[in-house]
């Protein structure tokens, strides 16, 4: 019987979200030539201020996904998350993993009464732009470190805050 995913709210330097976040880093290397250099304080992603996932398929770390608070007010959105660090390791892609890392972050910040989901991506990841695409995600104007950069796409949906 093969062991459910399993999403657990870990600190951005948490051992496993470390081990995986270098993971994506490489990844960036290998698909832009340099890392994500926009700037990541770790305390942004505490509760309640924010949040840091890593999935767990069985015993194995093989997801992240997290936010934090946006001052982007894109799409008439009163308060913004900005989704963060979303990766699957390569070798378990395709199974749902990192759909269901997005629906959870999409709850979580609902429930903490944010009612706008924003985050960054490049072209050079055509696979995470079908997956928000896919969700309800649309095109928003640039924003943040990247802002500008023309392998950059910003997506931004409204969800329903809590209360």
């Amino acid at each position: 019987m093969q062991a459910p995913f399993d999403l657990r709210p870990v600190g951005y330097l948490h051992p496993d979200a470390t081990s995986l976040v270098a993971r994506v880093q490489r990844e960036y290397v290998e698909r832009y030539g340099s890392p994500d250099e926009s700037p990541v304080d770790p305390a942004l992603f505490d509760p309640p201020e924010g949040l840091f996932l890593v999935g767990y398929d069985g015993a194995d770390p093989v997801a992240t996904g997290a936010w934090r608070r946006s001052p982007v007010h894109a799409l008439g959105g009163s308060s913004a998350v900005e989704v963060k660090r979303m990766f699957v390791v390569p070798e378990r892609r395709g199974r749902g993993f990192a759909r269901a890392v997005l629906a959870e972050l999409e709850s979580t910040a609902a429930a903490a009464g944010h009612d706008l989901v924003v985050l960054e991506t490049g072209l050079k990841q055509p696979e995470a732009i079908a997956l928000y695409l896919s969700e309800g995600y649309v095109e928003i104007p640039g924003f943040g470190f990247y802002a500008g950069y023309p392998l950059s796409r910003c997506f931004g949906k409204r969800i329903a805050a809590a209360g």
